[in-house]
């Protein structure tokens, strides 16, 4: 007798032309073992296997999986008929240095893919690839974690304490903890470019040149469509929104309120960066200039021999450093005099940022490069001579964390710890919220947190807790689910 399959799949998506769900959930069941694969259309997905003492369990736990999705709006579909998220990724050359010297480089992370993501702090630095792969590591190159992030990073950005990834999948992920979670999502109909996030407020620019406002709590507040496409820049601070594209940069008021100033630039915007007074512009006519957040008024220009990648400056924009499409590094005096221009010795810098006199750049060829830029290095470097740049390699067991896929994979505890907080996830008005119950904290403030691990009535534990502007609070810490 021959054996039948048992074997049966269901497939859902979830996608809305002007929200932000663009998502797939896949449910197979084969006898007592259960696979679940989900993600966003047009990629692979993540997969789950379960299995279960019989066949009819298996087959009740598959329905009951897929119940909560048409739920939540999942409608059957067949895979392959809705055409995946936009995803534009930056198309760069980088020719080889016209630099007489090289930069003197001090050591090199090689991270196997081509990176745009780096963030400096007190502590670590970051670098985050288009494989999806977001390292830490110290100062001196020592490489201390690795994050396994689902899709390409777009870029990291800093606010305060807290560490976010733009992925190419249209999450934004919060880094801060060792248990990664997607904090935003943003539209399907959004091809992302840039990401910066100030208290809380998300910014997005795109491809299209549209500026899109998220909030904390991952809902909509405000767009505009810009004057220029292809938004490579946007930076914000308290009183405006600074955006850059094809035709210049443009302010808006951080409320919606309008356009505050528009100056068009040499070039299109490649790049954005900003001190406390003034906003810097790499662009594509090799050039990066410096605009006062006032008036959009350029204060200084700062000219280079290429294409402009990247740019930053030292505390109070005292030195203004640029990376450029010939694999070379530029530094020039606050009234726009280069100083010097030293070749990269590996690739275009796509990003960079200055820290305690030294420069970390990360490259086209996918390097977090450490340059020494104090002025005796450069000096000597100038005249021939540089350390022999150190090559990182990666720890035999490095730790590698990943996003929970559901509150079942989140660590569980009995009991709260001492010092610990419990918070708990409730329904409101149609969306799930995350409210604080432990003692002596606002309880009518929002959590911002995982949106994979919520469930009505559930309880975790954190081990603390930020209050933020905007009357929300951020995760401190590590999450467990309590029992």
């Amino acid at each position: 007798m021959s054996a039948v399959s048992m074997e049966s799949t269901t497939y859902l998506e979830l996608s809305q032309d002007a929200g932000v769900a663009h998502k797939f959930y896949e449910v197979t069941v084969d006898g007592q073992v259960v696979t679940v694969r989900y993600g966003r259309i047009g990629a692979a997905g993540q997969t789950q296997t379960s299995t279960f003492p019989t066949v009819e369990k298996a087959r009740a736990a598959a329905a009951k999986k897929v119940g909560e999705k048409v739920r939540k709006g999942y409608a059957p579909a067949v895979p392959g008929q809705r055409p995946p998220r936009a995803v534009t990724r930056r198309q760069v050359t980088s020719a080889p240095s016209t630099a007489r010297a090289v930069a003197p480089v001090l050591w090199r992370f090689r991270t196997g893919s081509s990176a745009f993501g780096i963030h400096v702090d007190d502590e670590r630095c970051w670098v985050g690839n288009q494989a999806g792969d977001v390292y830490t590591l110290d100062h001196d190159g020592g490489v201390l974690a690795r994050f396994s992030l689902p899709d390409g990073v777009k870029c990291l950005v800093a606010d305060e304490f807290w560490i976010y990834a733009g992925c190419d999948d249209g999450r934004v992920y919060d880094l801060s903890s060792k248990l990664p979670f997607a904090a935003y999502d943003i539209a399907a109909d959004v091809d992302i470019f840039w990401l910066d996030i100030h208290e809380g407020v998300l910014n997005v620019a795109d491809r299209a040149g549209r500026l899109t406002v998220i909030d904390h709590e991952d809902e909509h507040q405000w767009s505009r469509r810009g004057q220029g496409e292809h938004a490579w820049m946007v930076r914000a601070d308290d009183r405006a929104v600074y955006h850059g594209h094809q035709r210049g940069v443009t302010a808006y008021a951080p409320d919606g309120g309008g356009e505050l100033w528009h100056t068009p630039t040499r070039g299109g915007v490649l790049f954005g960066w900003q001190e406390d007074t003034a906003v810097y512009a790499g662009t594509a006519h090799r050039v990066v200039q410096r605009l006062s957040k006032d008036d959009g008024t350029i204060e200084a220009t700062y000219a280079c021999d290429s294409a402009v990648y990247s740019c930053a400056t030292s505390p109070g924009g005292r030195f203004v450093f640029a990376g450029d499409a010939a694999s070379s590094v530029y530094c020039f005096d606050r009234d726009g005099t280069r100083l010097w221009k030293l070749g990269t010795g590996g690739g275009s810098a796509l990003s960079m940022q200055y820290r305690d006199e030294r420069l970390y750049l990360v490259t086209t060829d996918g390097s977090l490069v450490c340059v020494d830029a104090s002025e005796a290095a450069v000096t000597q470097a100038q005249q021939g001579t540089v350390p022999v740049a150190r090559d990182v390699k990666l720890a035999a067991a490095l730790p590698t964390y990943a996003p929970a896929a559901a509150a079942a994979a989140v660590p569980t505890v009995v009991n709260a710890p001492a010092g610990s907080i419990v918070v708990e996830c409730v329904q409101e008005a149609g969306r799930m919220r995350v409210h604080v119950v432990s003692e002596g904290y606002e309880q009518s403030w929002n959590v911002q947190f995982p949106r994979a691990i919520r469930q009505p009535g559930a309880r975790f534990v954190v081990d603390g807790l930020h209050a933020a502007a905007g009357g929300f609070y951020r995760v401190r810490g590590d999450i467990r689910r309590l029992l």
